[in-house]
């Protein structure tokens, strides 16, 4: 019973914060923001979202959470719902990718004798646990401490309320990684620690991973009380108060003497540039120890980005759309320090004048919808990507593929920084050169790259399976790419490109297959590869699909449907195939990890069908459309842990519900149009960069309403199945009736359906 008035008062201390937090946050857009949504899966043979609940500021470089596995794999967050224990605090995450990374500098407390030096850990409970924009809380039952954290764009902030004991702790591990063994992106970790005086320690390491070479991470960690003496710990030796330790499985362990509920607060500067910097991102932005003004400042950071779009709706959607916002804007990260320093792709030290240099670019997934959500209520942001892009581009040769902590990892195929480049500058998104954006498009679309053959993809006219495996998602990828190439040339003049690029836009349809009536692997004779099963999976190589199957591929072809109309024999015959796509559910065992979510074929748990249940639209049948956007909206999304039907995939699964959600969403990522679904939302208001709004609003908005019955756009009637980036930004508003049968006689003639092109 020694502890009874310890454990009250930590108990206490948690229900008082939990009490303040629905107090202050009730009626804001914070208030409905779930960091647990998408933290677990809803059983073993599910995809959970891969987030994490931990405390971050709108795009910052710091993500303090949690981790819940010693060696953190999956989930890639490094936060499971399921586990009971938590291993630290490490300051840098990855939200909603398939593959883990970062997990930099693991901090953790504890009390008692620290007999376990290769790592302590703590049972918890989710009844103890709580987490809102900003700020993460957590009871340490084994030890009993109570865990607090928020965070700056470049500092972890810490707040440990210690039991009454005469020995306390606070571990630095600087050897917490994913798992080191493994055969693809192994990690080797090379650290060094440094005790400054008996408030301060410094420290960095070198690992390899995800990205190509090696990333270098820097901190300064400051304490409110001095320490009394350390343990450093590599793989060979120990040592008791040390002063400096290098090597391999770098630890420090720093003892205190704490009284009864005594506070020990912690403040961690990050830079991927040196200590230096990061003791000046920790000077700059948090000079005191007022934890709760940080905290509450991170949570008015998060409060203003998220008002970008007011919403009326129920309570599970208000959070489900909100927490998804909230998703979006976890990255990209700023890498820059408050002085502008970076890492660049070519290892060197560069220096970006506004301070902004962002990395985090899952372009395979967030080209879709996210990016296209940042031109909208994101623009100045959009734009400081592009020119981040662009510095890739000058140092490399050519614009990210997925890149990570300023360094290029290859991962996924295709070239997807070329339509969101291209999906800004067509809508006159300011803040960038389109001279210098146009040059590192076309340069990214013609010099042959991992993944991007482009020599061959002149010659034959198609991505030959001998010459590069995973073709046929290729293939149909760098036509979609090309087509954007092509805009752009457009829209400045470039009419010799404009004609070549949109020539091989056109490349698809040499991999189509009219027999089989499935794009389809080729050799380099033009001899199709057999066998072939449509239902077949492919993961990240040795198939001509990525991640998914000749069904899941047949309909991306978002810069020509008409064209892709045309090649299936007519709008009756491609909607059967619409049809049977979203009814065959037949799957073979084998089917891609990342496949989930499914209606038929359709698997809304990766991004390859993202645009498909919108597909109906363009062949006069929108009421399919309706139906099924209605179906995933509200079957493949809650407001629990396991709120995603798949990788939330750094905002693109969130980004295709704040679309879906108001009523439409962009199937051509880059060509300016919208098209309509089923909205599900009684209202929706966009406030808009130059200082308009625009606004939907939904008459008979019941989840058993999923189709529309008519629509007016700024007070007239309207019938066309799709809006364009003019009538948003234009502001005024869009209202729907809807009702619980299919309207046939709403959208459906040819004048209806979206335009093939856009611009």
């Amino acid at each position: 019973m020694k502890n009874s008035n310890s454990i009250f008062v930590v108990t206490f201390l948690f229900l008082i914060s939990i009490v303040s937090y629905a107090q202050e946050t009730s009626t804001k857009h914070t208030g409905f923001v779930n960091p647990f949504i998408g933290t677990g899966a809803v059983d073993a043979n599910s995809l959970s979202g891969n987030n994490f609940p931990g405390a971050t500021t709108p795009f910052g470089f710091v993500q303090l959470s949690p981790d819940t596995k010693d060696i953190p794999d999956d989930p890639c967050s490094g936060y499971d719902y399921y586990n009971k224990t938590i291993f630290g605090f490490s300051h840098t995450h990855l939200s909603g990718t398939g593959v883990p990374d970062l997990f930099d500098v693991l901090v953790m407390p504890d009390t008692g004798i620290f007999h376990n030096t290769d790592g302590y850990h703590s049972r918890f409970s989710h009844e103890q646990e709580m987490a809102k924009p900003g700020y993460y809380q957590v009871v340490l039952q084994d030890c009993n401490i109570n865990a607090e954290l928020t965070a700056t764009e470049h500092v972890g902030f810490h707040r440990y309320t210690f039991p009454k004991s005469t020995q306390a702790h606070i571990l630095i591990d600087m050897n917490h990684s994913f798992y080191k063994n493994r055969s693809w992106y192994p990690c080797r970790i090379l650290a060094q620690l440094k005790v400054i005086n008996n408030k301060t320690i410094e420290g960095y390491r070198i690992i390899t991973g995800w990205a190509e070479g090696y990333r270098k991470v820097y901190f300064t960690a400051e304490f409110s009380k001095p320490f009394g003496g350390n343990v450093m710990i590599n793989d060979r030796n120990t040592f008791e108060n040390s002063s400096l330790i290098n090597g391999n499985a770098v630890k420090i362990v720093l003892n205190f003497n704490t009284s009864a509920n005594e506070q020990i607060l912690m403040k961690v500067g990050l830079s991927a540039v040196s200590i230096e910097n990061a003791r000046l991102n920790l000077s700059t932005e948090v000079p005191d120890w007022d934890f709760d003004q940080i905290a509450e400042k991170a949570l008015s950071q998060w409060e203003k980005e998220l008002g970008c779009i007011d919403i009326e709706g129920t309570k599970e959607q208000k959070e489900i759309f909100y927490t998804g916002l909230y998703h979006a804007f976890i990255q990209p990260n700023n890498i820059a320090d408050v002085n502008g320093d970076y890492p660049a792709t070519d290892m060197a030290v560069r220096n970006a004048p506004d301070q902004k240099h962002y990395s985090t670019f899952s372009l395979w997934d967030t080209y879709r919808a996210a990016n296209p959500l940042y031109t909208l209520v994101q623009p100045k942001r959009a734009a400081n990507f592009i020119n981040s892009m662009i510095r890739q581009y000058d140092t490399y040769g050519f614009l990210p593929i997925w890149q990570l902590w300023g360094l290029e990892n290859y991962c996924m195929i295709g070239n997807h920084a070329i339509p969101v480049i291209v999906d800004a500058a067509l809508k006159d998104i300011k803040g960038f050169d389109l001279e210098k954006a146009y040059e590192a498009v076309k340069a990214s679309s013609t010099i042959d790259h991992i993944n991007s053959p482009f020599t061959s993809w002149e010659k034959y006219g198609y991505i030959p399976e001998d010459v590069v495996s995973q073709s046929v998602s290729i293939t149909l990828e760098m036509a979609y790419d090309d087509w954007c190439v092509a805009q752009f040339a457009k829209r400045l003049g470039k009419t010799e490109d404009y004609e070549h690029f949109l020539k091989r836009s056109a490349f698809y349809k040499n991999l189509y297959d009219p027999k089989s009536n499935f794009f389809r692997a080729k050799n380099k004779n033009g001899i199709w590869i057999e066998p072939f099963n449509p239902l077949k999976y492919g993961d990240n190589g040795d198939s001509p699909y990525t991640e998914g199957n000749a069904w899941q591929y047949l309909f991306y072809v978002p810069q020509d449907i008409n064209g892709l109309i045309t090649l299936m024999g007519g709008k009756n015959a491609y909607c059967a195939k619409l049809d049977t796509l979203f009814t065959l559910k037949d799957a073979p065992s084998s089917k891609n990890h990342n496949a989930s979510g499914f209606i038929g074929q359709y698997a809304h748990g990766n991004e390859p069908s993202h645009h498909a249940a919108y597909l109906y639209d363009f062949a006069g049948q929108p009421w399919k459309t309706q139906k099924l956007v209605s179906q995933i909206e509200n079957e493949l999304y809650n407001n629990s842990f396991s709120g995603y039907s798949g990788n939330e995939d750094c905002g693109q699964m969130s980004a295709w519900y704040i679309f879906s959600s108001m009523g439409f969403y962009p199937v051509n990522p880059a060509n300016g149009v919208y098209v309509i679904g089923s909205p599900v939302l009684k209202s929706a208001k966009i406030h808009l960069d130059n200082g308009k709004i625009f606004e939907v609003s939904v008459t008979n908005a019941i989840k058993e309403n999923s189709y529309i019955q008519s629509a007016k756009l700024n007070g007239k009637t309207y019938s066309k199945t799709y809006i364009t980036q003019n009538d948003i930004i234009s502001g005024g508003i869009l209202e729907f009736v809807m009702g619980n049968k299919p309207n046939k006689k709403w959208g459906v003639s040819s004048d209806d359906a979206p335009p093939a092109w856009g611009y």
